[in-house]
């Protein structure tokens, strides 16, 4: 008498430092039975693709909660945040949802960042709309023997007004005062996770990096970011309706890359909450 296979994790490499797609269907990732695997994927390639998976936002939700500690946000009382410029849609996100265009990590001021978001499309872009992802880890570790302890001590403040200066360089006061009371935090600039791995903690949040002169700061800032996001250790991803993103808000930077404010682009977002502090 023949026994049942067991199941096994269907997935393959898009990139060489980054990016995976899971083809497993949705009973296989609802049953929870891959969530060690899928865990593990995460940390090592940064972003999981799971191409036209459809899933509802009641098995998003299901699947998120198989993975760690679900992260509930309250747009809609379901945990389910929508992700869209669609001022009817999102009155009071749309506006903050400018900073996302620049690559960032989600949660510098707080003291352990989310671990990962989901997000689904449930409307794709008419144009553009693409998702752009870097691996921080992978960036890191292709830096030289010098580099790495350059910038081993390094600290740097991170600042959501930093953010504003990118979509509105020339704000009211007001509106500026307005960020700036969100507050700042200092952060290293190379996080050293329990694991043992070592990733880059930048973004349009990075304000300055201490200790060194304005002109210095923003060699350091703006040459790492554009060392991170180049195209070795980086990920568009077009999205399809009905995809499913994963990715480890601790180990990557991400941005929305530009569409057509009007189009109706739609996605939906649950997050994992946060299981180490950036310290």
């Amino acid at each position: 008498m023949k026994t049942a296979s067991k199941a096994r994790l269907s997935h393959k490499p898009i990139k060489g430092c980054i990016g995976t797609h899971i083809f497993n269907g949705k009973q296989d990732l609802l049953s929870g039975e891959f969530a060690g695997e899928i865990r593990d994927l995460l940390e090592q390639r940064g972003v999981l693709v799971f191409p036209a998976i459809q899933f509802t936002d009641a098995e998003q939700i299901a699947f998120t909660q198989t993975l760690g500690t679900f992260a509930p946000e309250a747009s809609d009382g379901q945990g389910i945040t929508k992700i869209t410029l669609d001022v009817k849609e999102n009155p009071a996100g749309a506006e903050f949802l400018k900073g996302s265009l620049y690559w960032h990590i989600d949660g510098t001021r707080n003291e352990s960042p989310i671990l990962a978001s989901l997000l689904s499309c449930k409307v794709p872009a008419t144009w553009g709309g693409n998702t752009g992802f870097c691996n921080t880890y992978a960036a890191y570790e292709a830096l030289s023997a010098a580099d790495k302890e350059r910038y081993e001590t390094l600290r740097v403040v991170h600042a959501p007004w930093a953010s504003l200066l990118y979509y509105d360089p020339e704000p009211s006061l007001a509106r500026l005062s307005a960020m700036q009371a969100i507050g700042e935090k200092e952060l290293p600039l190379v996080w050293k996770h329990r694991s043992g791995r070592k990733s880059l903690i930048l973004g349009c949040t990075s304000q300055h990096v201490i200790g060194v002169t304005p002109a210095q700061s923003a060699q350091i800032i703006i040459g790492l970011r554009e060392w991170a996001t180049s195209e070795p250790f980086s990920y568009s991803h077009r999205w399809h309706a009905g995809d499913l993103v994963i990715w480890d808000n601790t180990g990557t930077m991400h941005r929305a890359e530009a569409y057509d404010p009007a189009c109706g682009r739609m996605m939906h977002r649950t997050k994992l909450e946060g299981e180490e502090p950036f310290e």
